[in-house]
């Protein structure tokens, strides 16, 4: 089970855009990576294909290690690590390991 999730605000810890923020757009839970919108933004040369694609250098979203990436709490805004608890309905939940609300 990973601590980010999809739709998770995330801040890159480490790398050439440390400090970037950006949404998970989506989990590759097979390599433990993620791709962050408007992070790590690699150039791919295209050609044109036999559909509608656009030729040329276009920019694409490249997968980041999880490792790399820290949740950003909703309530204190911070980059912080993430615990779980059991809630008293009985589910898990996530929470701020700094200002210990929810997420």
């Amino acid at each position: 089970m990973f601590r980010i999730k999809r739709d998770d605000t995330v801040e890159l810890q480490k790398g050439r855009d440390r400090g970037k923020r950006g949404k998970v757009r989506r989990l590759i839970p097979k390599e433990g990576r993620a791709i962050v919108v408007d992070v790590n933004v690699m150039k791919k040369h295209m050609k044109p294909g036999q559909q509608a694609r656009q030729a040329g250098i276009i920019d694409i979203e490249a997968p980041i290690r999880l490792a790399n990436l820290a949740l950003v709490c909703d309530k204190c805004g911070m980059a912080t690590r993430v615990g779980f608890r059991m809630l008293e309905d009985g589910t898990k939940g996530r929470f701020c390991k700094s200002c210990g609300e929810l997420t």
